[in-house]
């Protein structure tokens, strides 16, 4: 693997995962949402006040990890499963950045008026697109996580991903399956599962993943 072509790799995704846990900063700063019950695309809401910040985030994070799986394809090693697995972070970063130029226009999850205009499609058409986009990204992150991490133990490459990418990957689908079932249950009015909690897990440990792979690249030597 080339040295030249592994750095920048690396460094695009180390700061893609730092900015894809932008949202971590509810813990310091107030934002008026419970990071256990709410969405965390509700944090760039249009009517949030810190919406354009998150906003703002979501889209550089998605253009750092688009850029860093591009260079990859064009830079590193090609083997199939690395390519897959390059080609779907791909989707997932351009997912993530045009999710970040559609956002939703309130949080349904405490706003009862917003979750009954939402029931009735009384919302923007950005609410429909923005729930494309998000399941996009998250299909290209768990496509990009599972090809990605068999490559590394098949082709013996990549040591750190090679020895931790496969807890990580059953960690994800479990956070995945809390996630969407929170989300079915919450769209049938059957309570909350604590969506937001599931949700914030599935993304931390997407980031978590991305930098194990980021200093997996990193290390790797011609």
């Amino acid at each position: 693997m080339s040295t030249r072509g592994a750095r920048p790799v690396a460094l695009l995704l180390a700061l893609g995962a730092l900015v894809y846990t932008a949202w971590v900063l509810e813990v310091v700063i107030q934002t008026g949402l419970d990071p256990v019950r709410t969405y965390v695309s509700e944090l760039a809401a249009a009517d949030q006040p810190l919406g354009g910040l998150f906003r703002a985030t979501d889209l550089a994070a998605g253009l750092l990890l688009l850029a860093g799986a591009l260079w990859a394809l064009l830079r590193l090693p090609r083997r199939p499963w690395t390519v897959v697995g390059w080609a779907a972070l791909a989707l997932f970063g351009a997912a993530t950045a045009v999710d970040s130029r559609l956002p939703l226009s309130c949080a349904p999850t405490v706003d009862p008026e917003c979750a009954a205009r939402e029931t009735a499609g009384l919302v923007p058409a950005t609410h429909t697109a923005h729930a494309v986009s998000s399941s996009l990204a998250m299909a290209g992150a768990l496509a990009g996580i599972v090809a990605l991490t068999v490559a590394a133990r098949r082709y013996r490459i990549w040591a750190p991903l090679a020895r931790t990418g496969p807890a990580l990957v059953v960690l994800e689908l479990a956070a995945t399956g809390w996630t969407l079932a929170a989300v079915a249950a919450f769209e049938a009015g059957r309570g909350n599962w604590s969506l937001g909690a599931g949700q914030r897990l599935q993304v931390l440990l997407v980031a978590g993943w991305l930098a194990v792979l980021a200093i997996s690249v990193a290390r790797e030597r011609d």
